[in-house]
């Protein structure tokens, strides 16, 4: 940021860890006086603490609530809520508070790429990485950063320079991010989550809804989920900027959409009206179920924007491969088609999941985090063989399957040791019949029996191995 003298300016950084400690370096780097306040103070925080006082950074640990004396602006881990002393104290003395997103923003250089942003309750993560591998095929220089692990500022002040960035955004870190200008933008859906965080339902749509702020070309929204239009409506875009919708169904123009079988583009072509361009088979989408088919038309929808080829979506999406624990299938035992989405932690992502199979039996529960599953219940309870419930919050699910779906077998294991899963496994497959998918779609956290949901999702892989010799 040329309009920022750094040298001297002092700066907190609030939290170590993943974002906390590259914005510190990069601060010093910069010239200025960085303090660091962590609520923690365990070994770890220590040795970081140690790391970073070696660089000339002041670290105060187990003191995160008061502001340091003298300070000119506040970078903040995004996961620290709004309400926190700090930045109560912050705003009382007219401090500013960014990011690391809004600091690698402003950090950008005056050639650096343009950010194509996704966000939205799911689906974050594997939309990136379709984003990012349609570009590559493109032949362009991207990478997926942001809240999937790659630090925006290494890719910003990195030696590598990139043509286009595709950009995961969680609702904390646009909350923080008030400069945030992209070139493309998509809010994939929304649905309840972090209202703890946000406060309310209308605070996080709104933190989301900062992602089209100023967009230059496209603000992608779901044509199926009312919640993200009305986004784009509110935001303040630049001259020309297009509302673009994406659609299990046919598109209209202005859309991208499914037609028999194949993505179609009636968003980027000349004469939108009459013509539509074909992108890929439905096919070529892996797993292409309903939800992860939604994820590659918002992609595609991307890419579009950005001027990438039809042929160059088509190869993009031949070429992804999921994350593990993201209907991710594990075996076929018996007839039976075992598949693990542990990433499903909330009931609009299991919703989603459940709506890909049929019949399926469902392996569900853990930490319901305030969430209610009536909803999810009613809409899933005719493709439910049956239900296995594990976790601290099973019986949040079990009463809601006793009101929408009674007919449906339930077995309800009353243990929240990690051994619960292979008995959960068991007893699912107990209750399948050839041609059933045994779904691992938990609709809760994994906090009270797993380290997180890749430890849960590799509990419930090792036990279908475990189950396989038994079946075969």
């Amino acid at each position: 940021m040329t309009a920022v003298t750094w040298t001297g300016k002092r700066v907190t950084v609030a939290g170590l860890g993943v974002s906390g400690i590259p914005a510190a370096r990069v601060l010093r780097g910069l010239g200025a006086h960085v303090t660091v306040v962590n609520d923690g103070d365990d070994e770890r925080s220590r040795a970081q603490a140690a790391e970073l006082e070696a660089l000339g950074v002041t670290v105060r640990l187990g003191d995160g609530a008061s502001l340091p004396e003298g300070t000119e602006l506040i970078v903040t881990a995004p996961g620290w809520k709004p309400d926190k002393p700090l930045f109560l104290a912050a705003a009382k003395a007219g401090v500013e508070i960014w990011g690391d997103v809004e600091l690698a923003w402003r950090l950008r250089g005056p050639d650096a790429a343009p950010w194509l942003a996704v966000t939205g309750t799911n689906g974050k993560t594997t939309t990136v990485r379709m984003l990012a591998s349609i570009l590559e095929a493109a032949g362009l220089r991207t990478a997926a950063v942001g809240n999937i692990g790659v630090s925006l500022l290494d890719a910003v002040l990195g030696d590598e320079k990139y043509d286009v960035l595709a950009v995961e955004l969680s609702s904390y870190q646009l909350h923080w991010a008030p400069s945030l200008r992209a070139h493309s933008a998509a809010v994939l859906n929304l649905a309840p989550d972090h209202l703890d965080w946000h406060g309310s339902m209308q605070a996080y749509a709104a933190d989301k809804g900062r992602i089209y702020e100023g967009n230059q070309v496209a603000c992608v929204y779901n044509v199926q989920d009312p919640a993200t239009e009305a986004l784009v409506r509110e935001a303040d875009v630049q001259e020309g900027c297009r509302a673009i919708g994406f659609t299990l169904g046919p598109p209209a123009p202005s859309q991208l959409g499914v037609v028999d079988g194949i993505l179609v583009d009636r968003a980027f072509v000349e004469n939108r009206q009459k013509n539509a361009q074909e992108l890929a088979d439905v096919s070529d989408v892996n797993p292409p179920a309903p939800h992860n088919i939604a994820n590659a038309l918002a992609a595609a929808a991307l890419a579009r924007a950005y001027g990438v080829e039809p042929a160059a979506v088509c190869d993009g999406l031949r070429a992804f491969r999921p994350d593990a624990h993201r209907i991710e299938h594990v075996a076929d035992v018996g007839g039976v088609d075992y598949v693990d989405d542990s990433k499903a932690t909330n009931t609009h992502a299991a919703e989603a999941s459940l709506a890909a199979y049929d019949p399926i039996v469902w392996v569900a529960g853990g930490l319901a985090k305030g969430a209610t599953f009536d909803e999810l219940v009613e809409k899933s309870a005719k493709r439910l063989r049956g239900a296995v419930l594990i976790g601290a919050d099973r019986a949040l699910i079990r009463e809601a399957l006793a009101r929408h779906a009674p007919e449906v077998p339930v077995v309800d294991l009353d243990r929240t040791d990690t051994g619960a899963m292979s008995a959960a496994v068991r007893e699912a497959a107990r209750l399948a019949r050839p041609g059933d998918t045994v779904l691992l779609a938990p609709a809760c956290a994994s906090m009270d029996m797993f380290t997180n949901y890749n430890k849960r999702g590799e509990a419930f892989a090792d036990a279908v191995r475990e189950l396989a010799p038994e079946r075969d």
